[in-house]
């Protein structure tokens, strides 16, 4: 028989435990903070702006890199990671572990005061600014007890409030709420901000002249640094930078030296490339480098080969600026003990970019002799040194082909990734990064956020790569940017350019490609397999109409109005 006393006691015990459940509940729901001094790690995002897959060092490029390549080289290397093909699609993936569709981002977001990218209501998924159906990574981590900063490079809409940084989960932000801008001079409406309010006349960061590249670390660091002294506990920082995104503005010191360098041309450097990628066991040597995109380099006469060399020298430079920075971020990390659990993940928002044309648009108002440029809508390095960025892959931004969608991949976290130096052979794409972040911050995903239903996600974490296991995928990766749309199974890929039109895809222009023995799509086997085409393409339409693909707007469907 049990005693009066015992009973007390068992009812006593049973309450402390409905207490001690029910808060715990609390803190699942509300995102209370978790203890100072816990062992979840800091996370680093740093997305580099129009880079292409073979630019840095260790992935086969002759940039400097140094800084980049020891993160790889004590972390690990993404041999088949993919974006989603152009600057904005990628962030909006990126921030909420979406597809740009269903952010409302299917195409681009609204260029500065206009409403250009805006379909109207009857395109939801069209309308050019982040919707409310989804969160960003700094509204799931920051209830988890996480400080969330941001610099450098927004892009997913700035007009309203209500669609920027501080207003979409971010603590702390510095930076540009608009896509491209002027490296050296930035102004409005690309300007730099500090939080919500613009920046008239930004003061440089360093004892050189004001430059977005040092700037943006600098303002990092700032934060971190600030972030430290006040709680002391884990962050999240998103470093966006605006490099090498045209145009190209870069220090003379860094130019200097690369003048001469790609004298060679862009022929001879993608064979130079690729080998080195076949070296280091990044690229299959059976492989066949896909072809040139336009012009040969030997068609050019000498004054045209030298003004393209210094093109190619200032997009060089401005690579060698940003991994600077990085190396400077890092040693930040290092001097304050954070180096060692801090997750840092490095990656661009898609391949080389071809804008301005073959050999990158005009020269005016660009004088190659001043070193320096105003912004404008060039000058580019052209479509063939992009074609050159994407080595050993075909096409480049804006294409759903491997050169657009493919990005380098960088993870180091000295903590908790196993087999540091390895080469990750496992397909992965942006909607897993979300996934991740919240299972290292032991952070909730909400069904609902501020009275808003948010669309599930459909990505897997990383974990389990950080962890020296296999990633189990289930479902086909999709993508689709501006008519161009792809799907990946296993080892096949359908892809195609201009194929996902107004009124349904265009059956007719869809390539099939065998990735195992072909990832530089050189041979389409789309005529030989219709039957896996037709497959391929039927669960590639059911994810489109799921997502929001369609229904498609066309193009006078979208406003060329003021806000």
């Amino acid at each position: 028989m049990v005693s009066r006393c015992e009973s007390l006691h068992s009812w006593s015990s049973q309450r402390a435990m409905s207490k001690f459940i029910c808060s715990l509940l609390l803190i699942a729901f509300v995102g209370l903070p978790y203890s100072i001094g816990d062992e979840r790690p800091n996370i680093i995002v740093i997305l580099a702006d129009d880079m292409g897959y073979s630019d840095i060092g260790c992935y086969g490029g002759e940039i400097e890199t140094p800084n980049i390549d020891a993160l790889a080289e004590n972390g690990l290397r993404f041999k088949q990671f993919y974006n989603s093909a152009r600057c904005c699609p990628t962030r909006a993936s990126l921030m909420t572990g979406l597809h740009p569709h269903e952010t409302g981002i299917g195409y681009m977001t609204n260029p500065p005061g206009t409403l250009n990218h805006d379909a109207g209501p009857d395109f939801p998924n069209y309308r050019g600014v982040l919707n409310k159906d989804c969160v960003t990574v700094a509204e799931v981590l920051k209830p988890a007890g996480y400080a969330t900063l941001m610099s450098g490079k927004w892009h997913l809409g700035m007009d309203r409030h209500e669609i920027r940084p501080l207003q979409r989960g971010f603590d702390k932000y510095y930076g540009c709420l608009s896509g491209a801008t002027n490296f050296f001079y930035p102004e409005h409406p690309r300007g730099m901000f500090l939080g919500n309010e613009p920046i008239e006349n930004p003061k440089s960061t360093t004892d050189r002249r004001f430059y977005t590249t040092d700037a943006f670390t600098d303002y990092a660091i700032q934060f971190l640094s600030e972030e430290k002294a006040e709680q002391d506990r884990p962050f999240f920082l998103y470093l966006a930078y605006t490099s090498p995104h045209w145009p190209l503005h870069a220090h003379q010191k860094e130019v200097q030296k690369y003048v001469g360098k790609y004298m060679m041309g862009w022929d001879k450097l993608r064979e130079q490339r690729l080998k080195r990628q076949i070296e280091i066991g990044l690229i299959d040597p059976n492989w066949k480098l896909s072809e040139r995109h336009d012009v040969a380099w030997d068609s050019l006469d000498i004054e045209k080969q030298r003004e393209m060399d210094m093109r190619m020298a200032f997009y060089a430079a401005m690579i060698d600026r940003m991994d600077q920075n990085i190396g400077k971020l890092v040693e930040h990390l290092k001097k304050n003990d954070q180096y060692d659990n801090t997750l840092i993940i490095f990656l661009t928002d898609n391949g080389g970019c071809a804008e301005g044309g073959t050999l990158g648009g005009k020269t005016d108002p660009f004088d190659l002799g001043k070193w320096e440029a105003t912004y404008g809508a060039g000058p580019s390095y052209g479509g063939n040194w992009a074609n050159a960025s994407n080595t050993p892959f075909q096409k480049f931004k804006h294409y759903t082909h491997e050169g657009g969608i493919s990005t380098p991949l960088v993870a180091h976290w000295p903590k908790g990734i196993k087999r540091r130096g390895s080469l990750v052979s496992d397909l992965a794409y942006l909607p897993d990064l979300m996934p991740t972040f919240i299972s290292l911050a032991k952070a909730k995903y909400p069904s609902n956020y501020r009275g808003n239903e948010i669309r599930p996600l459909t990505g897997v974490s990383l974990k389990t790569i950080f962890e020296g296991k296999s990633l189990k995928r289930k479902n086909p990766l999709y993508l689709e940017h501006e008519d161009n749309a792809a799907l990946i199974q296993g080892d096949w890929k359908l892809v195609g350019t201009k194929v996902s039109v107004f009124d349904g895809p265009d059956a007719s222009k869809w390539e099939l490609y065998d990735l195992k023995n072909d990832r530089t799509e050189t041979n389409d086997l789309s005529a030989t397999h219709p039957e896996k085409v037709s497959q391929l393409s039927k669960k590639w339409l059911a994810w489109a109409n799921q997502v929001g693909v369609y229904p498609k707007p066309s193009k006078k469907n979208f406003k060329d109005g003021r806000n």
